[in-house]
């Protein structure tokens, strides 16, 4: 094989996200992914500086932006899809395990040590990929929002499953972000650049 792993990288952008839904603003992975790593790193700083963990904002960014790029061989997967059963999950980590294999053996020999741990499989029992998984689900909570306000009640019902899943996380940092950050998603510019 050869060394394709930027190329693959880069087509991320061409996967839509929320394929089931009728969507007001459409998404990519790779938009997707951006905003995961930036929540990522603010939930990681709000740990650090608001509640003292000692974490590195820096390495939950930077596991963020890798955290579907297997999807540039299996697609998004629609949550409703591949949570609907635990066959359907068991065999979607394994294919996720496989593209995952498949994507590493695209990085040069020399860069594998740095890019296959970021793209190996994910456990919540794993505490950096915790705050991603908390990021991924504030992403698709945000997005749920900006739907909703832009009166798409298509991710109604997605809103609340997501609400669910986030509470279930039971972390301060999602807590503090949808006190002190969250708001401003539902407003319109003008509001937001308003006295």
């Amino acid at each position: 094989m050869g060394n394709h792993f930027i190329a693959y990288i880069y087509r991320l952008r061409y996967i839509e996200r929320w394929s089931l839904m009728r969507n007001v603003v459409r998404e990519n992975v790779a938009e997707h992914s951006f905003h995961v790593a930036v929540l990522a790193h603010t939930l990681g700083t709000i740990a650090r500086d608001v509640y003292g963990k000692p974490v590195e904002p820096q390495r939950f960014a930077t596991r963020a932006l890798f955290h579907d790029a297997t999807e540039v061989f299996t697609g998004d997967i629609p949550t409703p899809v591949k949570h609907h059963n635990p066959d359907i999950s068991h065999n979607f980590r394994e294919i996720e395990r496989l593209a995952a294999e498949r994507l590493t053996g695209l990085v040069p020999d020399a860069l594998k040590g740095a890019y296959a741990p970021l793209l190996e499989s994910k456990s919540v029992h794993d505490e950096e990929y915790k705050y991603v998984k908390a990021a991924d689900l504030l992403d698709a909570y945000l997005k749920c929002t900006t739907e909703l306000s832009a009166g798409n009640r298509e991710f109604a019902v997605a809103k609340k499953q997501i609400e669910a899943s986030m509470h279930a996380l039971d972390m301060e940092e999602i807590r503090y972000f949808l006190e002190q950050l969250a708001p401003s998603m539902e407003k319109p510019l003008d509001e937001l650049t308003g006295p």
